[in-house]
């Protein structure tokens, strides 16, 4: 035998040793992680049933500003208040012919009954109640309202000061005059006019 066939032999040799330790290492290996995938499974699982209990009370109170509030308020069932969900929350609008005489901002008697009827429904909610006045464009300057921001924020105050006699607590509620700067409809119609002239509530949740 040549020194060639030898030192052939001999690598050939050391080839099957590395072979046969690398087959060995990956035999343990395997019956190691199978182990431990056995013996961590259970423990995972009991942490991730402990956890979850605790994390979906917290997802379930995280609510957009309005959310839940337009089931108790879809139907209301009094002619000339309709309901309107929007991003800001849940409207409330009321016809101002419903609440005020002309160029007028104390309640009629009618409008009295209209929120006292809407009594009811506010008392379930209890967020923030924005109550905001608005008017078409016919400018209006007596004594009492200069302008229709006056005249505005005046029958927003008056809606306001009803509710807050009727119980409902008056750090939830504030009154806003817009005058004429939000119409629902084009001024230039009698019927557009008498849309823009309203009184809405706002409910919302404080985020």
């Amino acid at each position: 035998m040549s020194y060639l066939d030898v030192l052939t032999l001999l690598i050939t040799l050391f080839v099957l040793l590395l072979s046969m330790t690398g087959n060995g290492q990956a035999t343990r290996g395997s019956q190691l992680s199978g182990d431990h995938a056995q013996a961590i499974s259970p423990a995972a699982q009991s942490a991730a049933m402990d956890i979850s209990p605790g994390l979906a009370p917290m997802a379930s109170g995280i609510k957009p500003r309005h959310e839940g509030l337009q089931p108790g308020f879809t139907d209301l069932g009094i002619e000339g208040v309709s309901v309107a969900e929007g991003d800001r929350g849940i409207t409330l609008r009321i016809d101002n012919n419903l609440l005020f005489s002309s160029g007028q901002a104390s309640l009629t008697p009618r409008g009295q009954r209209v929120l006292q009827d809407l009594m009811e429904t506010l008392e379930t909610f209890d967020g923030r109640i924005s109550v905001e006045g608005h008017t078409d464009n016919i400018p209006i300057s007596t004594n009492r309202f200069p302008s229709n921001w006056e005249l505005s924020t005046g029958r927003a105050t008056s809606v306001l000061r009803y509710l807050a006699d009727a119980g409902l607590l008056e750090t939830r509620l504030r009154a806003i005059g817009y005058a004429d700067t939000q119409p629902l409809e084009s001024n230039d119609t009698p019927r557009g006019r008498a849309a823009n002239r309203r009184v809405e509530l706002l409910l919302t949740r404080e985020p």
